[in-house]
């Protein structure tokens, strides 16, 4: 059986605009075959727009924001299929708001993938040390609720909207996803704060 990796769930993200778990249980039911996850996800209805899946989207637009004080800085590179989508005043608008987003929340990482391995192996560590004296059989389920609560505050894509706490900034690129009717995503971001020497 064929291994699915990060990589391999990253791709498939991107060619469908679905969530992490969404693309990794379909990558593990194909053995990793990524066509044939695509078919299995299409045959669930997850993927809505016949066809949509496997569009490559090679278009999109770099944002940026500068904060009031000077201070605070980000970018943000946000790919769409066709260049009408990433002209278009809604779209770029939205991705403004993400990077006003960022630089408020300053999140560790765009997704859960993209958080480094010390980083995670730490936060780990932490938790197990803080749920030691809880009794053994809920230890588990206390330390995967606290790594949720952390990819909350780490992760980009999984944290509230600054200006919408009722969506996740994930929730919010699914829908202009569907909105357009193109396959979208965040491709990356930087953000530069003065003074912070790991910018």
């Amino acid at each position: 059986m064929t291994k699915v990796t990060a990589t391999m769930v990253k791709e498939l993200r991107e060619r469908t605009n679905l969530g992490m778990m969404e693309c990794k249980t379909a990558l593990t039911e194909a053995q990793g075959d990524m066509d044939k996850a695509i078919e299995i996800l299409r045959k669930k209805g997850a993927i809505k727009t016949a066809g949509r899946a496997g569009r490559e989207a090679a278009e999109g637009c770099i944002q940026s924001y500068i904060h009031t004080n000077g201070k605070v800085g980000v970018m943000i590179e946000a790919r769409s299929e066709t260049d009408f989508v990433a002209k278009n005043e809604e779209f770029q608008a939205f991705i403004r708001d993400v990077c006003m987003h960022i630089a408020w929340a300053n999140p560790v990482a765009l997704d859960r993938d993209e958080i480094p391995d010390e980083v995670l192996e730490r936060e780990k560590s932490i938790y197990a040390e803080q749920i030691k004296d809880k009794p053994e059989h809920v230890r588990e389920q206390i330390l995967e609720g606290k790594l949720r609560d952390f990819f909350k505050r780490a992760c980009l894509l999984d944290q509230e909207f600054v200006k919408d706490s009722s969506k996740s900034v994930g929730d919010l690129v699914t829908e202009q996803a569907h909105k357009f009717g193109e396959n979208i995503y965040i491709k990356r971001f930087v953000r530069y704060e003065v003074g912070d020497t790991e910018s």
